[in-house]
């Protein structure tokens, strides 16, 4: 017999997490390993400006990039 409570649940908080929740997490930790293993410096060229920058705070502007237009379409595609 499955062990379930009032509200439905199976009383196992693993089970309970949503899968999207699970890629979610394991996306961030991927990308925060990624980050903190690459600490080099970098030159990075926007057109006609070259900026000198560590190689975390690219990847953190990637990232957040990323997850902004991945927010803004997901938006997009609700309101249809």
């Amino acid at each position: 017999m499955a062990n379930t409570s009032k509200s439905g649940r199976s009383g196992n908080f693993f089970a309970d997490i949503s899968t999207q929740t699970w890629v979610t997490v394991v996306v961030v930790v991927l990308a925060v390993w990624f980050v903190l293993a690459n600490t080099k410096s970098v030159s990075v060229r926007f057109w006609i400006p070259t900026v000198e920058a560590p190689m975390w705070i690219v990847l953190v502007g990637a990232v957040l990039v990323g997850a902004f237009t991945g927010w803004m379409l997901k938006d997009r595609r609700d309101r249809r």
